[in-house]
């Protein structure tokens, strides 16, 4: 019985795997299809670097001090406390001119706050309320847009009907029938971020407005290229 089971099953194998091996769709062809938006940034990260500083007359301006001036400025312009956070910590020396100076051998404490702005006006207005004493760096991180999961979403669904519309008269073209997506390529992303860099703090204070005359970061680029392979009737 066993001799007889597997000559059986070996027929039955061969079977299948022609079968698999048969190309269902034998006349295909390729078309490239493309998506392409820009959008003005919404979330404008920022770093602020504060530090205790000597002031004539007063002595040294204390982190504390230094803390609660800055974070009056940000609620006055419109930033809520949700959009400010704490990236770190930190105690310095005073250099060896100052401590030979002031006969003071003392940290001088300091604090790196990280913003998350909505506008370009907004950044603007907080740069011309810090401290520029206490303000030892002040640069944009990084830029994005609240919304852009579902820009990148659309644009791939978007990428995917372009190439079936150019798939059909490509089809046409040729007098040939267009049939069923037989494979759709997941869309590479082309992504250019609009501004990233750094800038000191002296730099950046002395500067005209980033929002002045009308002009605004610039704009996140996407774009998605997909590849389809559709059959021919």
């Amino acid at each position: 019985m066993k001799k007889f089971i597997l000559p059986v099953f070996m027929f039955l194998l061969a079977i299948s795997v022609k079968a698999q091996d048969k190309n269902l769709f034998p006349r295909t062809f390729t078309v490239t299809g493309s998506a392409e938006m820009e959008v003005i940034p919404d979330e404008i990260c920022v770093i602020v670097d504060l530090r205790e500083y000597e002031k004539k007359g007063q002595g040294k301006i204390t982190i504390d001090k230094i803390k609660s001036h800055f974070l009056a400025q940000a609620r006055e312009v419109g930033i809520p406390d949700s959009a400010i956070t704490i990236s770190s910590y930190g105690g310095h020396a005073a250099n060896p001119w100052q401590r030979k100076k002031s006969k003071k051998n003392e940290l001088f404490a300091s604090i790196v706050y990280h913003l998350t702005l909505r506008t370009s006006a907004q950044l603007d207005q907080i740069v011309d309320r810090l401290d520029d004493d206490a303000t030892q760096n002040f640069y944009i991180e990084r830029t994005s847009h609240t919304r852009l999961a579902e820009f990148r979403k659309q644009l791939k669904i978007n990428a995917v009907k372009a190439a079936r519309e150019k798939a059909l008269y490509l089809s046409e073209a040729a007098g040939e029938s267009l049939g069923v997506a037989v494979t759709i390529n997941e869309p590479s992303e082309y992504f250019v971020p609009a501004y990233g860099g750094t800038r000191t703090a002296n730099v950046m204070l002395s500067e005209s407005s980033v929002a002045a005359a009308g002009v605004d970061f610039r704009k996140i680029k996407l774009r998605y290229d997909v590849s389809v392979v559709f059959a021919l009737k």
